[in-house]
């Protein structure tokens, strides 16, 4: 095989780019300040943000970010540190962790819970740490890219039964049980691109009845779903059945982190195991004390949650009125367009009306199912969903 120098990997790199920009399908980042609520700045102009993760408008509460700052009076407390400087295996397992690790323990009644810098460091740790070789993975085709990765990152060998296709679940189960040391099965709660919610009663009892190992990454649920925001398996009863449950801190509960809940056994093994975990710095302690803050207080959001989900049902019902294509039954709406330069236009339609929301395109979906994904926060109003529904496109 020829040597092949830079030049031609900038070359190269240079016509795939031109690809991308004549279908569609360039990428590029943007400046984008987050105000107070559920607004953002962008290129000059203020938007309403229906693109954030900002589920129930922590993000921009600027009352909570004012209490938690007065907390400590002294603004140079160590539980302020912007950085832990270290591993937590080393000297950087602050005592900010342990409080909040105890904080999510009594939210999930007792169990377990283990933190992570990100959601994406707990996904393509997990499931390698637990699964070996002789093992196999079963995972929702819809899956995404974190729980991806982290299948592939692993020795375990995996396959990927139809989305919420439960018949098709029991059928890789019966065929396959007999074939492995064993059996994983991967799903998220709320599917992060289709906004639908998985059915965790059918897969709690598959798993029993097989004698799996069932990981749900609730990563779009946590602080919108469920008692006090625990997700949800919780809000079904089903979170002490689930065998490693996955939270993040970086989408309804407005801080940066992740989580898992699970057996204090397997928390050991994992601290051991966990690559992503073991060599990576922690967190730092004000983001920490920022979690848990925000834990302790989600209570008071109980109203926002409910109005939440009235909201995108709402924004759901005036797509449908007009003979979109919709669906999902959370806070998140995709609106389906189909290719991805005919989503990147109906975008800049909306964007021109003052609302923030951008095209989702292939390889985040395949292709030819490109859409706008509508993320509703509690922050934004209902005048605000009326005129999503009924912008002229």
């Amino acid at each position: 095989m020829e040597i092949q120098d830079k030049e031609s990997l900038l070359r190269e790199a240079a016509q795939a780019l031109s690809r991308l920009r004549e279908e569609g399908g360039f990428r590029q980042l943007r400046e984008i300040a987050h105000g107070a609520g559920a607004e953002a700045l962008w290129e000059g102009k203020v938007f309403r943000n229906f693109s954030s993760n900002d589920y129930m408008g922590v993000g921009g509460n600027l009352a909570w970010r004012r209490a938690f700052y007065e907390q400590y009076p002294d603004g140079a407390s160590p539980e302020l540190a912007q950085s832990c400087t270290s591993s937590r295996l080393l000297t950087g397992n602050t005592p900010a962790y342990h409080r909040l690790e105890e904080t999510l323990s009594g939210m999930y009644g007792g169990r377990a819970a283990l933190v992570f810098n990100s959601g994406y460091h707990a996904n393509i740790g997990i499931l390698p740490a637990l699964a070996g070789k002789e093992d196999l993975i079963l995972s929702d085709k819809l899956n995404h890219a974190s729980i991806i990765d982290g299948m592939k990152l692993g020795e375990a060998p995996f396959r990927r039964y139809r989305h919420n296709d439960m018949e098709h679940l029991r059928e890789l189960l019966a065929r396959l049980r007999g074939a492995c040391r064993r059996l994983f099965l991967v799903t998220e709660s709320v599917f992060s691109m289709d906004g639908d919610c998985a059915p965790l009663a059918e897969l709690v009892a598959l798993k029993e009845e097989f004698g799996a190992i069932l990981v749900v990454d609730e990563a779009h649920a946590v602080g919108v779903r469920g008692p006090g925001g625990a997700g949800l398996a919780a809000e079904l009863g089903l979170d002490q059945r689930v065998d490693v449950l996955v939270g993040t801190f970086g989408k309804a509960f407005g801080s940066t982190g992740a989580y898992a809940i699970l057996d204090p056994t397997l928390k050991e093994y994992l601290v051991n195991r966990t690559r992503s975990l073991i060599f990576t710095t922690g967190l730092p302690p004000v983001v920490l004390n920022w979690s848990d803050f925000v834990l302790r207080h989600f209570s008071q959001l109980e109203e926002e949650r409910t109005a939440l989900l009235q909201k995108a049902k709402r924004l759901r019902e005036l797509f449908q009125a007009r003979g979109l294509t919709t669906g999902g039954d959370s806070q998140i709406v995709p609106l389906m367009v189909g290719e991805d330069r005919e989503a990147c236009q109906l975008a800049e339609a909306y964007q021109r009306e003052g609302i923030l929301v951008f095209p989702i395109r292939h390889p985040t979906v395949p292709k030819g199912t490109a859409r706008l994904r509508f993320s509703l926060s509690a922050a934004l109003g209902w005048e605000d969903v009326e005129a999503a529904g009924r912008v002229s496109l």
